[in-house]
C-alpha cells in the first residue's frame, strides 16, 4: 500500500536519503540505495527488493499509486514540484523519478553454486571504480544469461546510484556477492570444477573464440587501466583475448563484458 505526502519542507527525516544521494558512504552504512528514473523505479516496484519511498512529481501520482497498492509495505509518497525537488537532490531530474531500496543480504556463494541451473556462468570483476561501467557488466550479465555477479573488495558496489540507473534495475534480480578476497573466491570456485576464465589482453594469443565456455565456468574482468591482478590471474585456469588490430589496446570493460558473455551464451546454444 502506499500513502501520499505531499512535500512543504525539506525537513522531514525521511527526505534524508534523497538530501544525501551524493554521499554513498552513508547510504552503505544504512543498507540503502536511490533508483532514479521512471523505468528504473518501476523495475524496483516489481521486483521482491523492499521499497521504502518514492519521491516524484504531480503527474506521476496516478500511476506510482495504482503501482504500489500492491506492494505489502506501507510505502510514502513524497509529491511536489519539480523545481523543489531538484532544489531538495541537488541537481537537475530528467523524468522527476526517484525511489529508496533496501539492499538484500547477499546469498551464500555456496547456497547460489547448489542452487544454479547448470550449465553455470558467472562474471566477477577486480579493480571496477567505475559505477557506470558497474552498472552496465550487471545489465550484459542479464541479458546473456550470467547467473551471478562476483564484486571483488577494490570494486565500487552494484547498489551505487548511478551503477543502479545503468544497468537499467536489472541489479534488483541478479545475485551479487561482494567477497573479502577475490582470489580466494576464485581458489574455491576451482575447487567445486568450475572453470576460470579470464579476459585478459596479453594471452600469448589465445583467442576468446578458443575458449570453452559450455561447461560451468566464472569469466573474470579487471578495470581497463589495472587489468587483473597477479594474484587473480594466478586462480585462472584460461586467459583468453578478444581478437583487435594491434593498434588497439583493449575494450572498455563494459563492452568487454559484452563480447565475452555474448561468447558465453552463443556456445551454450542461447542465441
Amino acid at each position: 500500500m502506499a500513502t501520499i505526502h505531499p512535500i512543504e519542507s525539506f525537513d522531514l527525516p525521511e527526505l534524508q536519503p534523497y538530501r544525501t544521494m551524493r554521499y554513498q558512504q552513508e547510504h552503505r552504512r544504512q543498507g540503502i540505495f536511490v533508483a532514479e528514473g521512471e523505468k528504473v523505479v518501476r523495475r524496483l516496484i516489481e521486483s521482491p527488493l523492499e521499497v521504502v519511498s518514492v519521491m516524484l512529481p504531480e503527474k506521476w501520482v496516478d500511476d506510482y499509486h495504482r503501482l504500489l497498492q500492491d506492494r505489502p509495505e506501507d510505502i510514502p509518497i513524497f509529491v511536489g514540484r519539480k523545481p523543489l525537488l531538484e532544489t531538495l537532490i541537488g541537481f537537475s531530474m530528467y523524468q522527476g523519478v526517484l525511489a529508496v531500496g533496501r539492499v538484500p543480504p547477499p546469498p551464500r556463494l555456496e547456497n547460489l553454486l547448489e542452487a544454479a541451473a547448470r550449465p553455470l556462468l558467472l562474471a566477477a570483476t577486480e579493480a571496477m571504480s567505475n559505477a557506470l561501467n558497474m552498472g552496465a557488466l550487471v545489465r550484459n550479465c542479464a541479458a546473456f544469461g550470467a547467473q551471478a555477479v562476483l564484486v571483488s573488495e577494490t570494486c565500487c558496489s552494484p547498489f551505487i546510484r548511478r551503477a543502479v540507473r545503468a544497468s537499467m534495475g536489472t541489479i534488483f534480480r541478479l545475485p551479487s556477492i561482494e567477497v573479502a578476497s577475490l582470489a580466494e573466491t576464485l581458489c574455491r570456485l576451482r575447487d567445486r570444477g568450475i572453470r576460470v576464465i579470464a579476459a585478459h589482453p596479453h594471452s600469448a594469443g589465445r583467442t576468446l573464440a578458443q575458449a570453452d565456455f559450455t561447461r560451468d565456468c566464472c569469466v573474470v574482468l579487471g578495470s581497463e587501466g589495472q587489468g587483473l591482478s597477479r594474484q587473480v590471474l594466478d586462480q585462472c585456469h584460461d586467459c583468453v583475448a578478444i581478437p583487435m588490430p594491434p593498434d588497439v589496446d583493449s575494450l572498455n570493460v563494459a563492452s568487454a563484458s559484452a563480447a565475452f558473455l555474448y561468447e558465453a551464451a552463443r556456445q551454450r546454444g542461447r542465441i
